[in-house]
């Protein structure tokens, strides 16, 4: 399988002194048909009242392009990107830092096999051979590794190819692929033609969890604490208000900003668990089990030849002082 950290590695040595000038405006990378609270608060203006400056939002397909524009300057806070993305850009000498835990979600994450296949997890390993689309250096590729080590496929006996999931699920779709991995929207519409091989409780009894961080340069929250601990209150009040009122008016206006209709909104963030700041500060996440968990990714990513090597820690990859300070706001 090809090296996935190319890009990553030339951006993150390319720019680091760009993002540690005081912020004057921010920019920040998110996911569109990812239906998350906080996009509520991004539609009312939340995020520019709290932090007194102007906010700019700019979606990505992929959580590895988010790390490319926090290298280069870009962007200085990415919400909801993938775990596995974060370990190959931290892996391969970017300084990024996870802030937060933006969402758990081991339903909305996952690979789904064409229907004209008719396999299921009893009968997986008829997958050797054949062609799978894969977002690499995302949490759908880590999950897809995870899962064809479980059933004993070799990836190496695979064709995979790297799509993002909108498009992964359009090419199985029209049989251009026999397997396809991805999230969100993508999913869900690779549900309309196939089945998964393992539920979202079932790969957490294998111990391949699923949950996206929100994450900045190093370097910006060292010069711009304050607005990063601003920016994670608003997100911390925005899910307290959903998991407060889960009607329909305020999952309209998450949805607008998602790109969704209301009931594929309704169908993802049902698969949603977003942890208060008293989880997040727990053993559990960021007390602790995150940064083992990162090393386990890489580890595996390591083993499957598609970063060179990972860090002997993944301690100072994460940053809880943010988060510390919100709970005295």
């Amino acid at each position: 399988m090809k090296k996935i950290s190319t890009t990553i590695m030339a951006a993150a040595i390319a720019a680091v002194s760009g993002t540690a000038a005081m912020a004057e405006e921010l920019t920040v990378a998110y996911f569109l048909e990812w239906p998350m609270p906080m996009m509520a608060a991004k539609a009312t203006g939340a995020y520019e009242e709290a932090l007194g400056m102007k906010v700019n939002w700019v979606s990505f397909e992929t959580g590895t392009a988010m790390s490319a524009a926090m290298a280069s300057g870009d962007v200085q806070i990415a919400v909801s990107q993938g775990v596995p993305p974060f370990v190959v850009a931290a892996s391969g000498g970017q300084d990024l830092q996870v802030i937060d835990i933006a969402v758990s979600y081991s339903d909305n994450d996952n690979c789904v096999v064409s229907s004209a296949l008719e396999i299921d997890k009893d009968s997986a390993g008829e997958l050797a051979g054949k062609k799978v689309s894969v977002p690499l250096g995302t949490a759908a590729h880590y999950g897809f590794l995870r899962q064809m080590d479980h059933f004993g496929i070799d990836v190496g006996s695979l064709q995979v190819v790297d799509m993002a999931p909108p498009e992964g699920a359009a090419a199985l779709s029209q049989g251009a692929v026999d397997f396809a991995c991805g999230y969100g929207g993508g999913l869900s519409r690779m549900k309309e033609h196939g089945n998964v091989l393992l539920t979202g409780d079932e790969k957490e009894e294998l111990g391949i969890l699923v949950f996206d961080v929100t994450s900045s340069p190093a370097s910006f929250i060292a010069e711009n604490g304050d607005v990063v601990a601003k920016f994670l209150s608003v997100t911390a009040e925005a899910n307290e208000k959903w998991y407060a009122d889960q009607g329909d008016e305020l999952l309209q206006v998450i949805a607008d900003e998602a790109g969704l209709d209301l009931a594929a909104a309704r169908a993802a963030i049902n698969t949603m668990k977003m942890p208060s700041v008293e989880e997040q500060l727990s053993e559990k996440w960021l007390g602790g089990n995150v940064q083992t968990f990162m090393k386990g990714v890489a580890e595996v990513f390591v083993e499957a030849g598609s970063i060179d090597a990972a860090r002997s820690s993944y301690e100072n990859a994460v940053n809880t002082d943010p988060l510390k300070a919100v709970q005295g706001m």
